[in-house]
């Protein structure tokens, strides 16, 4: 049996309010852009999930709401700038057969590197850009039987090759 995992960092946020604290920061036009450009090429390549583990920052929740996708949504606050290690444990506590999970650099970054076996060839994966979405096969019965060094890539794209590098750079 194999669960499919899709991590997604949040697109980019707004520091257009020195006021603002990190938890609340909005997204960007950019970031907007982004995450529904994301959506679209999740919709159309029929990768869905069963359930979505979102940090509770407003900026993954904005992103989850741009990719219009369907699924479970679940807030996460354990997930609000947590740690590779972290997301590991909440990795293993979820449920169904394809999950997501929104959250923030650097620990969705560190994850996805310490998850797959090998690397995507790809030139962005070290860095794991806002919006960057990786897609990966996790040969388990059980989410709980997850752990580091088993996931085959499927995937992994960044917003730059769904819109462009001009309209991404705005």
């Amino acid at each position: 049996m194999v669960k499919r995992l899709i991590l997604l960092r949040h697109a980019k946020s707004s520091w257009d309010d020195p006021r603002q604290t990190d938890h609340d920061r909005p997204l960007n036009k950019r970031g907007r852009r982004s995450a529904k450009a994301i959506g679209t090429w999740l919709r159309e390549n029929g990768i869905t999930p069963d359930v979505i583990l979102c940090s509770d920052a407003r900026r993954t929740q904005e992103t989850h709401e741009r990719l219009q996708i369907e699924g479970e949504l679940r807030l996460r606050p354990d997930l609000y700038l947590a740690s590779s290690d972290r997301i590991l444990d909440v990795m293993q506590q979820a449920e169904g057969a394809c999950v997501m999970i929104i959250g923030h650099n650097p620990g969705i970054g560190d994850f996805a590197q310490r998850l797959v076996t090998a690397p995507p060839p790809h030139a962005r994966f070290a860095d794991f850009p806002t919006a960057a979405t990786l897609v990966v096969d996790i040969p388990m019965m059980d989410w709980k039987a997850g752990h580091f060094g088993t996931s085959k890539v499927v995937n992994f794209i960044t917003p730059r090759e769904l819109i462009g590098q001009d309209a991404a750079a705005e």
